[in-house]
């Protein structure tokens, strides 16, 4: 049965709308990225009288953006690399074997995710500093004190998505690939793992996103060589005036990795975020 003409419509005139919402700021974005700083500080104009390409040269030399991106980078990878890996082993671990307070275990695991972030700031800060003068490893102000700070965050969502996951995968696959001769590592690595893609991908791809684009701990946790993207923007406002124009073109370049890499993704991340909420 064909849906009423208006219905079809209605539905057209709201995603329509729904579009220009969306793409509404990005084009402000994009086209004050192309603007000299004059025209940017002035009246907004929709169209542009002027557009330039000197925004996206200057964002590398009004503050070190390289440097910024590479911190980014490590830390981000970092971070998503040892969720990774911590969440396959743990969530397996509780999918698969039964062990005294292991609803004790989950339930915690979820749990931490009903804090807010800056109740952890101050703890996590002192605890950094005292280890530091206790044994010379300095957490402060280093990208290994950030990686293991976005571990705190990532690390409880990751572990209770995969459980879900690895809960989906049947168990006769892990007797089958016992009764071939592989141990209990054998079976995650060849069987479960590969099963699990969609999953780990789609916990992979929050992970790298929470600690790339993450504002409140790496203002606190960095020093100006261990600065990552999300704090080193704010560099472009001085007591002076704000680069309006290389505020928005430094938001793009920053933008870039995210968005591609959730392009390329997206068919894994669609995938696992919608098994692992129905496991």
């Amino acid at each position: 049965m064909a849906a009423p003409r208006s219905f079809l419509w209605s539905r057209r005139i709201f995603l329509t709308l729904l579009t220009g919402f969306v793409l509404l700021p990005v084009y402000v974005m994009v086209s004050s990225s192309l603007k000299p700083l004059a025209d940017v500080s002035g009246k907004f104009q929709w169209i542009p009288s002027g557009l330039t390409l000197r925004p996206y040269l200057d964002i590398w030399r009004t503050v070190p953006l390289a440097d910024y991106f590479v911190n980014s980078l490590v830390v981000a990878g970092a971070a998503t690399v040892c969720s990774l890996v911590v969440a396959v082993f743990a969530a397996y671990a509780v999918s698969r074997h039964a062990f005294r307070g292991k609803r004790v275990f989950t339930v915690t695991v979820l749990s931490t995710q009903m804090f807010p972030g800056i109740l952890f700031l101050l703890p996590l800060f002192l605890l950094y500093v005292d280890i530091g003068n206790a044994t010379g490893i300095a957490l402060f102000g280093s990208r290994g004190g950030l990686i293991l700070t976005y571990l705190t965050f990532s690390l409880p969502f990751s572990i209770w998505m995969l459980i879900g996951y690895f809960d989906g995968v049947p168990r006769e696959l892990d007797e089958a690939a016992e009764v071939d001769g592989c141990g209990p590592l054998g079976a995650l690595f060849r069987v479960v793992v590969p099963a699990a893609v969609p999953g780990i991908v789609a916990v992979g791809v929050y992970a790298f996103m929470t600690a790339w684009g993450e504002v409140l701990f790496a203002s606190v946790m960095t020093t100006d060589t261990t600065r990552t993207l999300a704090v080193g923007l704010q560099g472009y406002a001085t007591q002076n005036d704000v680069y309006w124009n290389q505020v928005m073109a430094a938001s793009l370049v920053v933008s870039v990795p995210v968005v591609a890499g959730f392009l390329l993704l997206q068919r894994y991340l669609v995938t696992g975020l919608t098994a692992g909420a129905v496991k």
